[in-house]
């Protein structure tokens, strides 16, 4: 195992450690595993908080700010945070107009939160929650039932961002994070398999010359396997899966996403042919973003993700954002 660590058992204290020290505008909790935007709570507007396994970085953690989550909760690798975490998140967040938890579609994730939010509202705090299941290539998998959350997660996190710091009623940014997860679907191929730290080898067979198309963000089975493909023919591939089920009457938000381990130099040029494959499909795009935003550790790869947009959802994504991973406008 040729990692940059110190013991799995602390990996993610480490970089919860590196997080603090490397941003001084956020709030950092080590002990209690809590990434906060410095000025929460922002008085009188809603709260966005979020969280998952930790190996999906920069997600979510990284996207923490002004013009997107007020605070987020990382858990172990590829493992949920916990209530307890989500709850003292909502508090330390919630600057009195409520608080909108973003959850990605797996069943940890999904249990917990739905926990956390009964004891948060236990406690006086008024929350919505908002699933997100944008992943196309399967209808369940070893950690969900139906479709998984992936690179939707981030168009959620900024455009319902930016309609909370417009000062929107919680019920509007709810409305609106629901809009843009029901317009976004994802699709994703691994061209190697990610490692944990804890298990030190390999968390799936990909043997040499063979490709999984849809996979997951833990490694999960896709739709099938092939022999390597060029990265025109992987273009088509996922961008026909995704417009199977999104046909976009509007023009597009578009993520090319590295899974880890793919450099940008093969991103920007996969990135080309999805744009291709876009246009000789009819479809326009109106905004682009290419980068590993939702990663899998050290997985080799990348997924593509398509949001319909229309003038209002395009200008919450325009609008301003200060985060470690996600900046422009300020």
């Amino acid at each position: 195992m040729r990692m940059l660590i110190n013991v799995p058992e602390t990996v993610v204290t480490d970089a919860l450690r590196g997080i603090a020290a490397a941003h001084p505008e956020l709030t950092v909790d080590v002990e209690h595993r809590i990434v906060l935007r410095r000025d929460a709570p922002v008085a009188g507007k809603v709260a966005l908080v979020s969280g998952g396994g930790s190996g999906h970085e920069p997600l979510h953690a990284g996207f923490v700010g002004p013009g997107m989550l007020t605070a987020a909760c990382p858990g172990e690798v590829f493992t949920s945070p916990v209530p307890d975490q989500m709850v003292r998140a909502a508090a330390a967040a919630d600057g009195g107009a409520g608080v909108l938890f973003v959850v990605k579609n797996y069943t940890g994730d999904v249990l917990n939160f739905e926990m956390a939010a009964e004891l948060a509202e236990d406690e006086g705090v008024q929350v919505a929650k908002v699933l997100v299941d944008d992943d196309v290539a399967v209808s369940g998998s070893l950690y969900t039932a139906g479709r998984r959350g992936t690179g939707a997660a981030l168009f959620v996190e900024k455009i319902a961002g930016a309609a909370a710091d417009e000062g929107r009623p919680l019920e509007q940014v709810e409305a609106v994070a629901r809009r843009v997860n029901a317009a976004s679907r994802s699709f994703g191929v691994a061209l190697g398999a990610c490692t944990t730290p804890a298990k030190g080898s390999p968390t799936f067979d990909l043997p040499p010359g063979e490709l999984e198309l849809g996979v997951g963000i833990h490694g999960e089975p896709g739709r099938e396997r092939r022999p390597m493909m060029t990265a025109r023919e992987i273009a088509d591939v996922a961008v026909d899966a995704v417009l199977a089920d999104l046909a976009p009457t509007a023009p597009v938000l578009l993520l090319v996403n590295g899974m880890g381990a793919t450099p940008l130099l093969e991103l920007y040029g996969f990135g080309a042919e999805v744009h291709r494959v876009l246009g000789e499909r009819g479809v326009a795009v109106a905004r682009t973003l290419v980068g590993n935003y939702v990663t899998s550790l050290d997985m080799a790869g990348a997924s593509v993700t398509l949001c319909q947009a229309d003038e209002e959802l395009l200008r919450l994504w325009d609008a301003p954002v200060a985060t470690p991973a996600l900046r422009w406008g300020r």
